[in-house]
């Protein structure tokens, strides 16, 4: 396994090598596959896959009876598991789902209804662990690809309930994936609104620390004493809580959003300074069963964010996070804000899967085929991801680039960028230089790329690569 902030030199065989597929043909099959598909990672199979012979090998392969989303997700998890547990930082487990439409496909007759109802495709749940200091994605623990199924007429609540493939189950499927925090780790389980409910609350706690946004204001007892009485409700007791400092916040632009349920209003770029406030809580649970959880009201603290002075006609920032992490000062709420910030790292994933991978774009006419595909892209995404995150790193800026990748990449990118060779050329003269490719300025006010400029940019390294080779091939006097 390569060392934490490196990329893989053989991709392929670092997150596919140990698949267990029935025939050590088959792995070998897969782990040549995914290193094509790397090199070229949002093209179609067919662009993805060159020759005639790898495109046919690769449908039969997806095709086999062996060859299941699981088990071809299983060696990456494996990779990431391990990651997790040698990690001697604080490690978050980012749970999010999205939406993929294979509404096209009309062959795959089992899909699940997705949007409002008329599209088909898959609820894919994601289960992300990444490094709180660095960033650095360390992969998927786990992946659910969800048919959300017609309810019909006259199922009561509590037949509901007790489905295995409930919807509102994949938190807690997600977290378990994990298992329990062991001593002296710091696992974080994060995600947003969609998850709070009192069953995936206690799901986490099982499985280590936790911060989830609220979105319902459930009844509380205030602190964490035994038998106090339920006094009031969540958002009204932490709007009224005393601040206990400050923090300064970059907002991103986000157009107005007229349509739907969730209407929300234009929200201009700027940045602000929002208020902390935080205290202990008791949630208490539901009086009539939304889920499989215990009739114990669970101990957990209230951080409440509030930005004082919007702009007009903005929405002011507010959040409620939960979380069983003790918060008595200032700087155990920054801390908890910093996990659940890196949140957003999981939306990026969801945009390198469809945007980086096009991972809706594959034409398979069986789900037995389209699954596994759906893994590999998926992990292809992850690496992606920390192309952006290895060249924000601060040892990226010493550390030589033919020690985190592959020296031939960094010898022909040298060349195009210098047009000669610089033996201690860093990891951030390479990705600045991988972003030039990519269309990225490289000016000082421009800032660091991002994933997609640098995706760019590896896209079109390959057929340099590529030519490279072949030049080299001439010159050694082969054919």
């Amino acid at each position: 396994m390569d060392a934490p902030g490196t990329l893989p030199r053989d991709f392929g065989q670092e997150h596919f090598g140990t698949a267990q597929l029935g025939d050590r043909r088959r792995t070998a099959r897969l782990v040549r596959a995914a290193n094509h598909i790397v090199q070229r990672p949002d093209e179609t199979l067919p662009h993805k896959l060159l020759t005639p012979a790898d495109l046919d090998a690769f449908y039969r392969l997806m095709n086999r009876p062996e060859v299941t989303h699981a088990a071809v997700l299983e060696p990456h998890r494996q990779r990431t598991l391990q990651a997790i547990r040698a990690s001697p930082g604080t490690v978050l487990i980012l749970h999010d789902a999205t939406e993929l439409d294979y509404s096209t496909i009309t062959s795959l007759g089992e899909l699940g209804q997705i949007g409002n109802g008329s599209r088909r495709g898959y609820i894919c749940h994601n289960s992300l662990a990444v490094s709180a200091e660095s960033g650095e994605v360390l992969g998927l623990v786990k992946q659910i690809l969800h048919r959300r199924r017609r309810v019909p007429a006259g199922e009561t609540k509590g037949k509901s309930r007790d489905l295995a493939d409930r919807e509102s189950r994949l938190w807690s499927v997600g977290a378990s994936a994990v298992g329990p925090m062991p001593a002296g780790a710091c696992w974080v389980h994060v995600s947003d609104r969609g998850s709070d409910s009192f069953e995936t609350l206690e799901a986490y706690q099982r499985n280590g620390w936790f911060v989830v946004r609220a979105n319902v204001s459930r009844p509380i007892a205030c602190g964490h004493a035994a038998g106090t009485a339920v006094t009031t409700y969540l958002c009204a007791y932490a709007r009224g809580l005393p601040s206990v400092g400050s923090k300064p916040v970059e907002v991103s632009f986000r157009p107005a959003d007229r349509k739907g349920r969730n209407r929300r209003p234009r929200q201009p770029q700027r940045m602000t300074t929002v208020r902390v406030a935080a205290a202990p809580v008791q949630l208490q649970p539901p009086k009539h069963h939304r889920g499989l959880h215990s009739k114990q009201p669970l101990a957990a603290w209230v951080i409440h964010v509030r930005e004082e002075n919007a702009p007009a006609k903005a929405e002011p920032l507010e959040w409620f996070l939960l979380t069983n992490r003790p918060v008595t000062t200032l700087a155990e709420a920054l801390e908890v804000l910093g996990w659940y910030e890196r949140r957003w790292v999981i939306e990026e994933f969801h945009k390198a899967m469809k945007t980086g991978c096009r991972i809706e774009n594959p034409q398979f006419t069986t789900e037995g085929a389209l699954q596994p595909t759906i893994a590999v892209l998926s992990v292809v995404a992850t690496f992606l991801l920390n192309l952006r995150e290895l060249a924000r790193r601060p040892e990226a800026a010493q550390r030589p680039a033919r020690q985190v990748l592959c020296p031939l990449m960094v010898r022909v990118l040298c060349l195009w960028r210098h047009e000669d060779e610089r033996p201690n050329w860093s990891v951030r003269e390479f990705l600045m230089a991988l972003a030039r490719l990519g269309g990225h300025q490289n000016r000082k006010g421009d800032g660091l790329p991002g994933w997609l400029t640098l995706w760019r940019g590896w896209q079109a390294l390959q057929p340099m690569l590529i030519g490279y080779r072949i030049k080299t091939r001439r010159r050694c006097g082969q054919t």
